[in-house]
Formats: C-alpha cells, sequence, structure tokens
C-alpha cells in the first residue's frame, strides 16, 4: 500500500490557477525588488524607513518564493521523472537568479551603514530584525560587483544546478541487478540499501555486493557531476574572498571555527571506543578481521516486535508523550494530515528528509520505510526536524532561517527519546537491540560523518588541480573510511562508492554537510543530560532554544543553557554517553 503526502496545502497542481497566479506574482516581484533596491540605494536618507521597508519587501518575497520552490522540489523528489516539477522548478530558479544583481547590491548598501547598530536598535520592529540586518551587511564582506554576482547566479542554473539534478536522475533510477531465493531482479537502489537491515546474512551480503557492481552503470557520469559541482564552488569561494570553502560553511553555520577544531578533536580521541564496538559486532556475528561494511547494520538482538508502520507511528507518538505532549501532539498532527510520504518507490529519491514550509506554518516528510526499529528511529528523527519548524512557525519567516548545525540538534534529541524510553520496558534481547541500534546510529554520526568530513577535504584539495576520476574518488573514500573506522572494519569490505549515493556532496550551496550531524549528535547528547538533571522545567526551555535559533549563533543559542561549545570537555562529557551505551551492550553480550 503507498502512503502519499499531501502537497495541496500548497498548490492543487501545477496547472492550477493558483500555482500560475503565485508563479506570475513572483515575477512581479522580483520586478518590483529591482527598481526598489535601485531607489533607496542611491543614498543615505531615511535608513530606518528603508530597512523596516526591506523587512516588509523581504517577507512577501520569500513566503512566495518557499511556496512555489518547495512544491516542485518536494513533488521531483518522489517522482524525480515528473516533467513539470523539473521544468517549473527551473523556471523559479531562473527567476531568482534575475534578483542576485540587487541582492548584492542592497548587502552593500546596508554593510556601507556606519552605525548599523544603533540603527537597527531604533524601532521595536527592527530590533526583532536586528540579527537578520547585521547578518545581510556581513554577507558584504564576500561580494563582487553587482554584476559578476547577477552572472554567477544565472550560471548555476546550467552549472552545479544542472548537475545535481542529473545526479539525482541516475541515482533514483538506478536498478540494481540482484538475486533473491535463485530469482533474477532489478530493484530499485533505495530497495537493496535497505536490505542492509535485513536479519538474513546472505540477503545482507548479495545486496551489498549487487549494490557495489550496480555503481559501475553511473559512477563515471555521477564523478563528472562531482567535479562539476566542487570545481564550480572552488571558483566561486576564491572569487568571493573565502580562505576555502570550509570557511563559507562556518559563517553560513553561524559556527566559530575553534568550536569545529575542538569538536573534531574531541571525535578523534573516541575513534578507539567505536572501533572496540565494531570489534565485538564482528565477534557476535563470527568474523575475526573485523566488521563487514555490509554488516554494520546487521541486527543484533532480538525482538518479536515488528514495526509496520501503524505500529511505528504508535510507537513513536506515545515515547514522544514521555518528553511532552506538545511534541507528541505535533507528531500525530503530521501522520493524520498525510505530512508524510511513507515508502520507497521506483522515481522516489533514497534517504528521509524534512522540509519545514514555514509559510504555511507545516512541514513534510519523506521517508523510505522499511518496518525495522531503525525505520522508527529514522521517522522520529524527521519528525524533530518537523517539531523544530513547529517551534518556529510563529516568527516570521526571516527568522526562522536555522543554520547547518543545530538543524540537527532536535531530530537527534527525537531519537534519543525514542530509544531511552524504548529500553524502560525491554527484556535483555530487546535492549541489546536498542543499545546496537543507538551505538550504530551514533558511529554513523560520529565515525561515518568523520571518514566523510576527510573524503570531502581531499576532494577539495584534489579538485584545485584538476578532476577527479571515479576509480581516484573511490580510492579517496577508501583511505577516509579505514583512517576513520581503522581495524574495527575488515579493510577488504569497505564501501568505496559511498560518494556516489551520499545527496550531501552535490549541493553547491552547502558543502561539508557532515560535520552538521556529529555537532546535532553531540549537542542533542548534551542537551539530554540537562533534561535528565532538570527533569520538566527542562522542557520549556528547550522549546525556547529551538524557537531562538533562527536569529542567533551558535554559541549564543548554546549559552541559553549554559554551554560553551569551544570548550573540548563539553564535547568529551557528550561522547562519554556513548562510550557508556558500547560498555552495556559489550556486558550484555557476554
Amino acid at each position: 500500500m503507498e502512503i502519499k503526502w499531501s502537497l495541496k496545502e500548497l498548490y492543487p497542481s501545477f496547472d492550477s490557477k493558483e500555482f500560475k497566479e503565485d508563479l506570475k506574482s513572483y515575477e512581479n516581484y522580483i520586478d518590483e525588488y529591482k527598481k526598489w533596491v535601485d531607489s533607496i540605494s542611491e543614498n543615505k536618507k531615511d535608513i530606518n524607513k528603508k530597512l523596516e521597508q526591506l523587512i516588509d519587501i523581504e517577507t512577501k518575497g520569500e513566503i512566495l518564493y518557499t511556496k512555489l520552490k518547495y512544491y516542485s522540489e518536494l513533488t521531483l523528489s518522489v517522482d524525480t521523472k515528473n516533467s513539470s516539477a523539473a521544468k517549473n522548478l527551473e523556471v523559479i530558479q531562473n527567476i531568482t537568479a534575475g534578483k542576485a544583481e540587487q541582492d548584492a547590491k542592497l548587502w552593500r548598501w546596508i554593510g556601507e551603514i556606519d552605525n548599523l547598530q544603533e540603527v537597527a536598535n531604533s524601532s521595536d520592529k527592527l530590533k526583532e530584525f536586528s540579527f537578520h540586518i547585521n547578518e545581510l551587511a556581513h554577507r558584504s564582506k564576500y561580494l563582487l560587483s553587482d554584476r559578476e554576482e547577477g552572472i554567477i547566479a544565472k550560471m548555476k542554473s546550467t552549472g552545479s544546478t544542472a548537475w545535481s539534478k542529473l545526479k539525482d536522475l541516475e541515482t533514483s533510477n538506478l536498478m540494481v541487478d540482484i538475486e533473491l531465493d535463485g530469482k533474477m531482479q532489478q530493484l530499485p537502489l533505495t530497495v537493496v540499501r535497505n536490505m542492509a537491515y535485513d536479519e538474513r546474512a546472505d540477503v545482507r551480503k548479495t545486496a551489498y555486493e549487487a549494490e557495489m557492481k550496480s555503481y559501475s552503470k553511473i559512477e563515471d557520469t555521477v564523478a563528472a557531476c562531482l567535479n562539476g559541482i566542487k570545481g564550480e564552488v572552488i571558483t566561486t569561494s576564491k572569487l568571493k574572498g573565502y580562505e576555502s570553502p570550509l570557511e563559507k560553511t562556518l559563517i553560513d553555520s553561524r559556527m566559530d571555527k575553534k568550536t569545529l577544531e575542538v569538536m573534531i578533536e574531541a571525535i578523534k580521541e573516541s575513534l578507539p571506543e567505536f572501533r572496540k564496538y565494531f570489534k565485538k559486532k564482528a565477534e557476535l556475528l563470527g568474523y575475526k578481521n573485523g566488521l563487514p561494511f555490509y554488516d554494520l547494520f546487521a541486527p543484533i538482538g532480538s525482538s518479536d516486535k515488528k514495526f509496520d508502520y501503524e505500529q511505528g507511528q504508535k510507537f513513536v507518538e506515545n515515547n514522544f508523550r514521555t518528553f511532552s505532549d506538545r511534541l507528541a501532539d505535533f507528531a500525530h498532527k503530521a501522520i493524520a494530515n498525510n505530512w508524510i510520504d511513507v515508502y520507497p518507490r521506483e522515481g522516489k529519491v533514497g534517504g528521509a528528509f524534512c522540509e519545514n514550509i514555514n509559510a504555511i506554518g507545516e512541514s513534510r516528510f519523506m521517508l523510505n520505510y522499511g518496518n525495522q526499529f531503525t525505520d522508527v528511529v529514522t521517522m522520529a528523527h524527521e519528525l524533530g526536524h518537523g517539531y523544530h519548524g513547529e517551534c518556529l512557525k510563529n516568527e516570521n519567516i526571516l527568522n526562522s532561517d536555522y543554520p547547518m548545525p543545530i538543524a540537527e540538534t532536535a531530530s537527534t534529541f527525537c531519537e534519543t527519546i525514542i530509544k531511552k524510553a524504548a529500553l524502560k520496558d525491554a527484556s535483555k534481547e530487546e535492549a541489546i537491540l536498542i543499545f546496537e541500534t543507538e551505538i550504530s546510529d551514533c558511529a554513523q554520526v560520529i565515525v561515518d560523518i568523520y571518514s566523510r568530513f576527510l573524503f570531502e577535504t581531499e576532494v577539495f584539495e584534489k579538485r584545485r588541480d584538476s578532476s577527479l576520476s571515479a576509480s581516484e574518488l573511490n580510492d579517496i573514500m577508501l583511505k577516509a573510511q579505514l583512517q576513520s573506522y581503522g581495524d574495527g572494519l575488515d579493510p577488504n569490505y569497505l564501501h568505496k562508492s559511498m560518494w556516489v549515493c551520499k545527496p550531501h556532496y552535490y549541493y553547491a550551496d552547502t558543502n561539508f554537510y557532515n560535520f552538521p550531524y556529529a555537532f546535532g549528535q553531540l549537542f542533542s547528547k548534551g542537551l539530554y543530560a540537562e533534561y535528565v538533571k532538570s527533569g520538566d522545567a527542562f522542557v520549556e526551555k528547550y522549546d525556547e532554544l529551538l524557537a531562538a535559533t533562527g536569529k542567533n549563533n551558535l554559541s549564543d543559542v548554546a549559552k541559553l543553557v549554559n554551554i560553551d561549545l569551544n570548550d573540548i570537555n563539553f564535547w568529551r562529557k557528550s561522547l562519554q554517553s556513548i562510550y557508556e551505551d558500547i560498555d552495556k551492550f559489550i556486558s550484555l553480550t557476554k
């Protein structure tokens, strides 16, 4: 049975009157915006009035843009062959590119205001958007000429954006040749990758081998996509004056370089502890040379519980209620109102995601649900993203955009709620299963994410000189996995093609979309520790923290709960809670 999300709350269809009228309104808005920027940037008179006008104008444009864009992107994500969605998304991107030159002119004008902070505090309206205004001024430091900014924006539609679309098309339509139960079949990549969680060892290994073999059909094309995107990023970052793409990501993330450095250092210190877990799992599965990659997600422990989608819904909602009624009620609302697209199917992209649509005060969730406990955890994770949006929905759309690292906090916090609550009534075998799932997930977000960080760092370094072949990319990925996993994995069975199937490498505007997951995981661990210490008194503070993420940098968000992100001991303490779970898992499985 297919359970698809409802998008009618955005638009009935691409042919509908509502969509066409909004698309036309957005075109008209861009024209109005250009004229307005030209008129206000002629001088520095009536600055307060002009900045207040800016808030109204930007709000109008963002609401139109996000509704149009999300409707197109969400449609395309579950139906990559939908020509109307692809065409309209390109139209929207091209229209938006037309304002880049004016954006540059506006930001430069704001950046040249001498007493900007004083102006931003001059009225209640401007005070509310002080952080946003100052962020626009900071962007002006990395601007090219208005004309150059306009050219780059327009070229992206035939550059990185086009490469990203091609990559999605290739991976979502890749059919894997696989023999199951003596019968040859062709299955979508997402279905085969889900077999990594199968209870049968032969199915896991067969799926891994078929998956790895299938990449040869598309790896050269996808390598070209990656080279095109990373090449563009290197060029534009250098032109704009960034030290590196990583520096741009840190600025966009509202994150100090020191924070990243101490977090990475703590992660490197943690690797031996995770390798203890990998070796123990390998031992339990009968391996002597470390854990083969295809058994990273092999279930350990047992449970009679099978989580079909309905059972998964109830499990999530009931356990969310152990934290707060507001969180549980939100989950119920999302499920009851068909905000979730549930099962994998041909033409649907892999993985899972949440899109918070502030313009309508709702969220949409894409899953590739496979009836395992891990799928329940993924559902909780994505609903956590949605709850973050719920806490921000009363904020103006300009104050609702939070950076990548904090984006993974609410989602990971919700995972922790589910797993901790599930342990309370678990038998020994079920406890083993839950601990193993938790540690496995943490290992992905700490150890595998570290390997992806190493991979992307080296790709950027080498791409400066020349394009990289699929074979070279495979070698870089293997090197990164060996450095991260060490002797915890069998070196003969790694995943050299991980760069092909992970979508985050192909986002030209959000590079290094890896360490934010580690930040979110560990920050949420620290928050959960505060919850355990403070109890119900923490719940309201938690909601306030999430609501503040759209108009503060990360260090100031953390200070709301008395956390210093530049103190390595905070990160060590968060990791310590994972070490304790590893020790419990090893003890339970003796």
